[in-house]
């Protein structure tokens, strides 16, 4: 399996830019790339627009989406309640992988929030996320709106989220009555979803991991956010059920000690892939070392290598026909959280009852 390559970014022509901002304010659903993973974009304020991406996804109508616009967009204009905390968290970290929770306006259609009084706010810095919802909120301006665009990741509920354009044409190719215009804009960089803040309740709760870290929200607001687990009462936001980010085949998580026991059990001629550190790998048995049917993936040293990767090689993973992944458990420090969030999720899809 080939190693990681830097993402690959490329600008689509301005009359590509046109042709998918004037999809969107159709009412047509148009994937693009963000710093983070692709979305499955749709017009925020159109309910019809908003059921197709739901449709499309096979996501549960109860499960809310992320609006995005553009630097120049009036987060005002969603929120009735843009706190001072806010305000901060958007200057410290806007355009970037950072989402807020809100109190929703009351003129948003609930569609966006799953039904919730909250809305998720986003802005992105991928310049061709920036140039698509610019030239949407051009045509949107006015009494239509300012130009949002609901975007969830651009694959199939419960899935591996996209980081380039291929990945969602594969997702959707041949789903009966889906129609998704994607805007190619090269490979995404952060690779995993945004870190999802709740502001909505009077004080930070952090919902979901990302690349902006909760010390760092803590640096910007003075406190640290409640993480998740200290929140029972936190609002529904995209990304956080228990089993999700998973690929088609089964992932276990093993931490370094179980993998000789593991291949050793495991049924002659079953062939698995074992996605471990270095020294990892440089202590599997000879027998299981040098055996064709063990595909061995050399993980990334740091946390933001195997984000950028991790959505990538679990599709490669996909196509290698193995029976399974082992896959070596994160270290449990701050620096992995969100890596370990993710691949935690992905596992939880096939746990035994």
């Amino acid at each position: 399996m080939s190693s990681p390559q830097a993402p690959r970014v490329v600008m689509p022509s301005a009359d590509d830019i046109t042709r998918a901002a004037t999809q969107l304010a159709a009412g047509e659903l148009v994937a693009f790339p963000t710093e983070t993973v692709y979305g499955l974009g749709g017009d925020a304020e159109s309910p019809a627009a908003v059921a197709a991406i739901y449709a499309a996804k096979g996501r549960p109508a109860n499960h809310p989406v992320i609006v995005h616009f553009s630097p120049e967009g009036d987060p005002g204009y969603w929120s009735d309640d843009v706190t001072p905390a806010a305000r901060a968290l958007m200057d410290a970290f806007w355009p970037g992988p950072l989402t807020l929770i809100l109190r929703r306006a009351p003129h948003i259609p609930d569609a966006v929030s799953g039904g919730q009084d909250s809305v998720g706010l986003r802005c992105p810095s991928h310049p061709v996320a920036q140039a698509l919802l610019r030239e949407f909120a051009t045509l949107k301006a006015g009494p239509g709106g300012q130009g949002g665009v609901a975007a969830p990741s651009a694959n199939r509920f419960g899935q591996v989220s996209p980081t380039a354009a291929q990945h969602v044409r594969d997702e959707f190719a041949g789903l009966p009555g889906v129609s998704v215009h994607v805007l190619d804009g090269g490979e995404a960089a952060v690779g995993i979803e945004s870190t999802i803040v709740d502001l909505s309740r009077g004080f930070p709760a952090l919902l979901r991991p990302g690349h902006i870290t909760p010390a760092q929200i803590a640096q910007v607001l003075g406190e640290m956010p409640r993480l998740p687990g200290q929140d029972s009462n936190a609002p529904r936001a995209s990304g956080t059920l228990k089993a999700h980010y998973a690929p088609r085949t089964p992932l276990y998580l093993c931490d370094a000690g179980q993998f000789a026991p593991a291949l050793a059990l495991r049924p002659t001629g079953e062939r698995v892939a074992v996605a471990a550190f270095a020294p990892t790998l440089a202590a599997l048995p000879a027998d299981a070392a040098a055996s064709d049917d063990v595909l061995k993936i050399a993980l990334p040293a740091t946390p933001e290598a195997l984000a950028t990767d991790l959505y990538a090689m679990l599709r490669r993973l996909d196509r290698a026909n193995v029976t399974h992944i082992l896959f070596e458990r994160l270290p449990d420090t701050p620096a992995w959280a969100a890596v370990g969030d993710r691949l935690g999720r992905a596992a939880a899809a096939f746990e035994r009852e």
